[in-house]
């Protein structure tokens, strides 16, 4: 039988992948996301207790389901309420007394593909603060923890989850209905949900902690979702561009971690390992968005600005013949629709590739009092590569200490002390 550690191990993977999935299966039939996520969790509970006495299911996503399901149906008998539910759900749920049987049956659980979808669309209603939309979906539909989101956003844990708890109970006051509302009804959603798709792909493409570089599951969910997306509003020029921007800068993956996991920096990735279908598919995607544009007479948006850096990445042969005075200019344009210290620090490096780290150093002093980058390991990361390209190896070293002990990804914090190490012995100048 395996060990407890490794069946928490196995169940960690397996809600990592489904979670999202049982959520809202969960929430179409109860109509309830709080209660969705209440009996998802308790499934979770259950299977820390069983699974290492009885073994791991054969499909233990749809054992989760089959667990969830049933503890759905427990809470409205406790209630006493919404009766013909219950009998529904009774009805679809499998044999209470034969839990470890009735998963592999195909008919119980097949998951909706637009089922997800949904899920974000109701995170990200307008009763919600943008705020709380984003908090609560990146918590029910990516299954970041609230520590995780708290770093994305650089605000206290406490603060998360008091708008994730005020979030579910508003919606649930609201009655807000499981549905993807009408397109003319998209308005005042559709940015929410593009911004949250696409903060589930940024988490996947870079973790902000765990011993992970990159979390592939959330990628290519954020990936499948922005392609139902682009079917759904073929004429939003945003939702094609934010499809181009995800196809491309997945196109990296391959290349981005070493054999040992360790990141592989854009310098020294080996551009032949590049996948060239996403590629293709990315700078279709951005055409389709420039045409959508064009066709309503406007330019482009922060994500399209976004997806033509990453184009310009794309179809260059090294980081030598990379044309980076476009990149530097359309990061300005980026800088000018959106602005954000992170903007400007992305900015810095591309200057630093056009002029030289010198002119880069100056832009990125100048970010060191910059709140939303306090305490993060982006502006030290930044500043040690630089200085050390000015040939002030100490300082640097100092800086790649200083990322390495604000980073929260295990994988990232042993790279920045690599770094560090390989400074030790440069001598200044160099």
């Amino acid at each position: 039988m395996d060990s407890a550690a490794t069946v928490r191990r196995r169940l960690e993977a397996v809600w990592r992948i489904e979670s999202a999935q049982i959520v809202a299966a969960l929430t179409r039939t109860t109509g309830d996301l709080g209660m969705a996520e209440d009996a998802a969790q308790d499934a979770v509970s259950a299977a820390l207790r069983q699974w290492p006495a009885e073994g791991v299911p054969r499909a233990p996503g749809a054992w989760l389901m089959a667990v969830a399901r049933r503890r759905a149906v427990d809470a409205w008998r406790r209630d006493e309420r919404l009766q013909q539910k219950y009998r529904l759900l009774a009805r679809e749920s499998p044999d209470p007394a034969s839990p470890w049987g009735a998963p592999e049956s195909a008919a119980l659980w097949e998951p909706v593909e637009d089922d997800v979808l949904r899920l974000v669309f109701v995170a990200c209603h307008p009763v919600l603060s943008r705020e709380a939309r984003v908090a609560l979906t990146l918590r029910v539909v990516a299954g970041l923890t609230t520590e995780e989101i708290a770093r994305l956003f650089l605000v206290p844990v406490a603060t998360v989850q008091q708008r994730i708890v005020r979030a579910k109970h508003t919606l649930a006051e609201a009655r807000v209905p499981f549905e993807i509302p009408e397109r003319e009804d998209w308005g005042p959603r559709l940015g929410a949900v593009l911004g949250v798709v696409y903060l589930m792909f940024t988490e996947g493409y870079a973790a902000t902690a765990g011993d992970r570089w990159i979390r592939r599951e959330l990628t290519e969910e954020a990936l499948r979702l922005g392609r139902i997306l682009s079917g759904l509003v073929p004429h939003e020029a945003e939702v094609h561009a934010l499809s181009a921007l995800m196809e491309l800068q997945a196109s990296h993956f391959a290349a981005r971690t070493g054999r040992d996991g360790q990141p592989v920096l854009l310098a020294d990735q080996d551009r032949t390992r590049w996948d060239r279908a996403r590629i293709r598919r990315g700078l279709q995607s951005l055409d389709r968005a420039d045409r959508a544009a064009a066709r309503r007479g406007r330019s482009r948006g922060p994500y399209a600005l976004l997806a033509a850096i990453a184009a310009v990445h794309a179809q260059a042969d090294s980081v030598e013949t990379t044309d980076w005075p476009r990149i530097v200019l359309l990061y300005e344009a980026l800088g000018r629709l959106a602005p954000s210290p992170v903007v400007e620090l992305n900015r810095a490096v591309a200057v630093s590739q056009a002029t030289g780290p010198e002119t880069a150093l100056r832009v990125v002093d100048r970010l060191r009092g910059e709140k939303a980058l306090r305490g993060t390991h982006l502006l030290p990361a930044v500043r040690a590569e630089l200085l050390a390209r000015c040939g002030r190896p100490a300082e640097a070293r100092e800086e790649f200490l200083a990322a390495a002990g604000l980073a929260r990804n295990e994988r990232e914090r042993e790279a920045l002390r690599d770094c560090a190490e390989d400074l030790a012995v440069r001598p200044e100048g160099t």
